[in-house]
């Protein structure tokens, strides 16, 4: 319940922001809280708030994507720590980058050629393409926008009316 979608003013979904932040655009009026969580409320000194699960703009703002800063973080993020190869969900320590095309084969450090591996599924795959191995992706790697990779850490029941990915 930390966690808000912020829509535009065309109901577009723009990103995910701390509660604290919709409650704050709510009453300078350049947003409406469209729905609430259920459960405890905010108490500021004066008033009660209810928790805010989404919030639209009232003026339409434009918007460049800037995409998602390649890292380790972000691929297990972007794969939901998830091993593409065996389907298990593992914590970080023990996920590997794997190489879809090996480096030894012109392979290149790329959203698009680098999935999350558990430790025994890549030495197997080893040096080798999944089709070398005999194996399969469960999920063709590319590069994930911005917003689909706050999605994968905050996703609530309330927003899903507003979504359409």
């Amino acid at each position: 319940m930390t966690a808000t979608l912020l829509l535009n003013a065309s109901y577009e979904p723009l990103r995910v922001i701390p509660w604290y932040r919709a409650i704050t655009l709510a009453l300078l009026d350049k947003a409406d809280i469209l729905e609430t969580y259920d459960g405890e409320t905010i108490r500021s000194a004066t008033k009660d708030f209810a928790w805010p699960a989404v919030a639209r703009l009232r003026k339409r703002v434009s918007w460049r994507n800037k995409g998602v800063r390649f890292s380790r973080s972000n691929v297990y993020r972007r794969d939901e720590f998830t091993c593409q190869f065996c389907g298990k969900r593992l914590a970080p320590s023990a996920l590997t980058f794997d190489h879809v095309v090996p480096k030894a084969q012109g392979g290149q450090t790329t959203w698009s050629n680098i999935v999350t591996a558990c430790v025994p599924c890549n030495q197997r795959k080893a040096n080798r393409t999944p089709k070398q191995a005999g194996m399969a992706l469960l999920n063709e790697p590319a590069e994930p926008t911005w917003f689909q990779a706050d999605l994968v850490s905050h996703r609530e029941k309330a927003w899903e009316p507003y979504l359409w990915m």
